[in-house]
């Protein structure tokens, strides 16, 4: 009944608000003697804005590493971390009521006697000197004002000084006192209240201006924080006036002991401590990552341009970006930080941040394509370089993963993968002999240095230890020219090409792309590695034949949660059976004899990085890499459960050779990085392929 009664009264004052304040105070006497309302102002609940049942508050999304614990970074607009109640120190919730709405608990959302006083002390000054927004209608406004599907002109609207938009937030605020609990309304207010500083919540707030959690908040801390909310901007004892937030914390303290929630004595312990500001700042995006870990910026990087295409997170890029930014997901990302910094030791290793060459690394989990680690000698930073220096020392371009304005780097003998690939599926065996001589004239027409008359003519890098009778074992151990030339001449070179794409090679080169498409039959030299690539493109490919056949999609994430905490499937693995498992058997058979360790048939002979097996000192294989005048070199090696690629290159200037002499650095620190990554896992062999796959020739090797 008592309630009832203030909801007529209210009806009856704010219509005298439309009529005139002198019109009202007419009315009122009247009204009140007759029972007359004007009308029923409560907006049914079931027709509120579906922003307020349901209120869209912007919250930053968290991107940890493997182990669910340590932060990458965070991405977001509003710095904003939704907490259950519970979650609020119980000062806390003392503060904010008694600093914005001491009656919050005895109105019903429209507190009466501040209307009252307000219409009183703005009739009597002339001018709005006063206000009589309680705590629930402060909430309507700031839902409203800041709901990403309105436009600019409507959420300026939702915070206009004006009577409809004041009659507006009464309606709401009544309509949600009767569907919500105070102790909801209270949750989502702090929950979305702005603190200044950059902190939307008091969990951001909490953080930005002492570094702890909202429930270990002190009596003075929260009475400061409670005192930020009528002006955030000014008052911000960070940015702006330290001395207006003392003296509004002074004020809630005051209210406080007003009230009867604090003791006068304590309430003035508070207000004699000094502001003992703590503040901390939330990285945002990948620049933000912490200095430490400047080399996680490239992987962080990678994820975004992953999560851009994830159509789980909204139909364009733009969207998923806003979903990213605003959606409050919690990400446990597959950067392993031992991998990651073993990487990165071995990349320094081999050349410096200030070097014109880079040397691009990374390590794939094969069996669901998650990335454990992307490393390169640059710094991940958007300040300039010196004149002339286009990606080093900083850089903010994808050097590991390719995209933007990077294509790629030459892949040299890595890509006589796909061509033996394509060979065994083709029907032939591992035995494929083929006396190979010093230069092979081939039926590809081709111009420039490599041409015989207009044909292609490949040579052998080293006729003396690459001439004469292989099979695929000691070609692709010794990485014959030749012997691979011949073997795209047998089986087409549009075979080697689809095979390559197949395993994730993107030819991001439109020269490349172009040729992919309209002229693969002849492209020849693509079997030795001419086309640009990447390292992870190369550990995606590898890692393939590795799990035997199952290709994957890249990943950059082991689990993603939402606000709500339910999982979302984007972070599952994408895999598929791209090859015979058995193809794939017979290639890692092959591959084995490149880094020194011995096929399942004893046919390995000769090896370009022989000492690969005892360092890594479990079986393994892969294969190296030279492009034309070694102006890039490629290292690739792969065990059951780890794959690593690196590359060296300069990224400003392709044409500039870094040199063969590299490339045996290149091999200790990618056996490095695999014993560093294998650390805790059981020693696993490769399983052997049938003697028909590598003894006899068949019809086409296809499915399981």
């Amino acid at each position: 009944m008592i309630r009832a009664h203030l909801d007529k009264l209210l009806t009856v004052v704010i219509a005298g608000v439309l009529a005139g304040l002198v019109l009202a105070a007419a009315a009122l006497p009247a009204a009140l003697a007759f029972g007359i309302g004007f009308s029923n102002l409560s907006t049914p609940y079931s027709e509120l804005p579906n922003t307020l049942r349901t209120p869209p508050t912007a919250q930053r999304s968290n991107l940890y590493a493997s182990d669910g614990t340590t932060l990458i970074t965070s991405f977001y607009q509003e710095d904003r971390v939704d907490v259950p109640l519970h979650e609020v120190a119980p000062v806390m919730r003392q503060a904010i009521v008694a600093a914005e709405d001491v009656r919050f608990y005895q109105h019903s959302g429209v507190d009466l006697r501040g209307v009252a006083r307000a219409f009183t002390a703005n009739k009597s000054g002339g001018r709005t000197v006063q206000g009589a927004s309680t705590l629930t209608m402060q909430y309507v406004r700031n839902v409203l004002s800041s709901d990403p599907r309105l436009t600019e002109a409507q959420r300026m609207a939702a915070t206009e000084v004006t009577t409809v938009r004041k009659l507006q937030e009464m309606r709401y605020a009544l309509a949600l006192e009767r569907e919500l609990d105070k102790e909801e309304i209270l949750t989502r207010y702090l929950n979305i209240a702005y603190f200044g500083a950059g902190a939307y919540g008091i969990a951001a707030a909490s953080k930005r201006y002492f570094s702890r959690s909202p429930a270990e908040l002190t009596l003075a801390q929260a009475a400061l924080l409670a005192g930020l909310v009528r002006s955030p901007d000014s008052d911000d004892p960070i940015n702006g006036d330290a001395d207006s937030a003392l003296e509004r914390r002074a004020y809630v303290l005051e209210r406080l002991v007003e009230s009867g929630q604090v003791p006068a004595d304590v309430a003035a312990a508070a207000r004699a401590e000094p502001l003992r500001l703590q503040p901390s700042e939330t990285p945002n995006d990948c620049t933000g990552v912490p200095e430490a870990h400047n080399d996680w910026g490239f992987f962080c990087d990678w994820f975004t341009r992953w999560w851009s295409s994830q159509s789980a997170f909204g139909a364009s890029a733009d969207e998923r970006q806003r979903a990213l930014r605003r959606g409050g997901f919690s990400i446990v990302s597959s950067l392993d930080p031992a991998v990651q910094r073993a990487t990165t030791e071995q990349v320094l290793k081999i050349y410096r941040p200030t070097d014109a060459e880079a040397v691009p690394t990374a390590v794939v989990q094969p069996g669901t394509g998650r990335v454990l680690a992307m490393s390169v000698n640059r710094a991940y930073s958007v300040q300039d370089n010196p004149v002339g220096q286009k990606n080093r020392p900083n850089t903010v371009n994808q050097l590991v993963a390719g995209g933007g304005a990077i294509e790629g780097y030459q892949g040299g003998s890595t890509f006589k993968l796909f061509t033996m690939l394509a060979a065994l599926e083709s029907g032939l065996p591992l035995s494929t002999e083929f006396v190979a001589p010093t230069r092979l004239l081939t039926r590809f027409p081709v111009t420039g240095q490599a041409s015989c008359d207009g044909r292609w003519c490949p040579a052998n890098a080293s006729p003396s230890s690459m001439d004469g009778p292989r099979t695929m074992w000691s070609a692709f151990g010794r990485s014959v020219n030749t012997y691979f030339a011949w073997l795209t001449e047998k089986i087409g070179a549009d075979r080697v090409v689809e095979m390559a794409e197949r395993l994730g090679i993107v030819l991001r080169a439109e020269s490349d792309a172009d040729l992919a498409r309209n002229g693969a039959k002849n492209w020849g030299p693509f079997t030795l590695g001419v086309a640009a690539t990447t390292p992870l493109d190369l550990a995606t490919a590898y890692a393939t034949v590795a799990a035997e056949g199952t290709w994957c999609a890249p990943l950059p994430v082991v689990s993603i949660t939402d606000s709500g905490g339910r999982p979302v499937d984007a972070a599952k693995p994408d895999c598929r059976q791209v090859l015979d498992a058995d193809v794939a058997r017979a290639a890692t058979d092959a591959a084995r004899c490149p880094v020194g360790d011995q096929s399942m048939y004893g046919r390995c002979d000769g090896a370009t990085a022989p000492r690969l097996r005892a360092q890594v000192g479990r079986p393994v294989a892969g294969k190296t890499g030279s492009s034309e005048r070694y102006e890039t070199e490629t290292v690739v090696a792969f065990t059951p459960q780890l794959a690593v690629a690196s590359m060296a290159a300069n990224p400003d200037d392709p044409r500039d050779a870094v040199g063969q002499a590299v490339q045996a650095r290149m091999v200790d620190a990618v056996g490095e990085v695999l014993v560093v990554g294998l650390r805790d896992q059981p020693v696993r062999d490769f399983v052997p392929p049938s003697e028909r796959t590598a003894f006899q020739i068949t019809g086409a090797r296809t499915g399981n």
